[in-house]
């Protein structure tokens, strides 16, 4: 069977070089066509090699919403585009772009691609709970799964419909300092080689991230104490 990663929410697709190297292919989802095509681009080889393959569409929690609105952060710099999709707060709308994308649902790309061993979904800080639940509601549970925790909400969905046990956390605003010359395992070779991550990155999964795995109850002390923002929660069973 083949090891799936999927990066759900891939931005310029600063994580991908990262995944290529801990599974057998891996699957980029950019609902941002210029994004999209500057990762098609990039890893033209990758694609040819089937190692990668770029889906342009919104991820939805639901089937066939077929073509919907996606929102583009107007003021952000072209290769770090922030995009959402439900829309933004009404008072934020004349911050962004509006574009029509094809969408899919969570559960179907999971269908046409394969089981995931690995997904992050980094798409918006209110749309990553809903995705979740899809997910679980359906019985797709992956070995490892990470999700950017704006609230409490994505961690009581890990435990409570993920029925996950062991966790991570990942301040994100250090991942370039603290995971610089990180030294990472490769997929199906018995050696580590060190590996640098770009600022905006999602940073490393599985044991590649520093410390002991917590239990539910060392988590929820974690966040009392330092609370949730711009932080990946990463969970497995083991």
């Amino acid at each position: 069977m083949q090891r799936v990663i999927y990066d759900i929410g891939s931005n310029n697709g600063d994580d991908i070089p990262y995944y290529l190297m801990k599974a057998d292919k891996v699957v980029a989802v950019e609902a941002n066509p210029e994004l999209s095509d500057y990762i098609k681009q990039k890893y033209s080889q990758e694609i040819n090699d089937e190692r990668l393959v770029v889906e342009n569409c919104a991820v939805t929690d639901r089937e066939n919403m077929g073509e919907v609105d996606f929102y583009t952060y107007s003021s952000q710099p072209h290769l770090h585009v922030f995009g959402q999709f439900p829309p933004p707060p009404q008072d934020k709308l004349n911050e962004f772009t509006k574009i029509k994308v094809l969408s899919k649902s969570i559960t179907g790309l999971v269908n046409e691609h394969g089981y995931p061993h690995y997904m992050k979904i980094d798409v918006n800080e209110n749309y990553e709970v809903p995705l979740l639940k899809s997910l679980f509601s359906s019985g797709i549970r992956p070995k490892f799964i990470s999700s950017e925790s704006h609230t409490m909400d994505v961690f009581l969905t890990l435990v409570r419909e993920g029925q996950y046990r062991f966790f991570k956390m990942v301040d994100c605003s250090t991942i370039s300092e603290i995971y610089k010359d990180h030294l990472i395992g490769l997929y199906n070779r018995d050696t580590k080689v060190k590996y640098s991550f770009p600022h905006h990155s999602a940073g490393p999964f599985e044991n590649d991230i520093n410390g002991e795995w917590m239990n539910t109850d060392d988590l929820f002390k974690h966040i009392l104490m330092y609370g949730t923002g711009w932080k990946d929660i990463h969970a497995t069973n083991l």
